[in-house]
């Protein structure tokens, strides 16, 4: 079992910044990957970057350049920093992890950009 825990959401003006966080715990040492993942009402989740533990990194053309996922040294706590906001970034964000088959979200953090 794997619990994911985020924090850092809340309210800002577009062009100013966040940053969240992703705390993993219980059986961490099988995880390869944590990615995070995002959703508006009446949509789909969207996936949006994700970090290997060896520290390979990928993120969505949405975000590219203005997103960037990190990883705590020795621990498998996951970082989002978000620069440059636009309203379009408005979401619930998710942290999701897999061990096997098994797939692990958090209850997700509110992302809120007003115009």
């Amino acid at each position: 079992q794997v619990q994911l825990v985020e924090s850092g959401g809340g309210l800002v003006q577009a062009g100013g910044s966040l940053r969240l966080s992703c705390a993993a715990s219980g059986s961490v040492s099988s995880i390869k990957s944590i990615a995070w993942f995002r959703q508006v009402p009446e949509k789909e989740r969207e996936w949006v970057a994700t970090i290997t533990v060896g520290g390979g990194t990928a993120y969505a053309d949405s975000v590219k350049g203005r997103f960037t996922i990190s990883r705590d040294n020795g621990s498998y706590n996951v970082r989002l920093q978000m620069n440059s906001l636009k309203p379009e970034d408005t979401a619930v964000y998710y942290c999701r992890t897999y061990v096997g088959r098994d797939v692990y979200w958090g209850q997700g953090t509110q992302v809120t950009v007003s115009s």
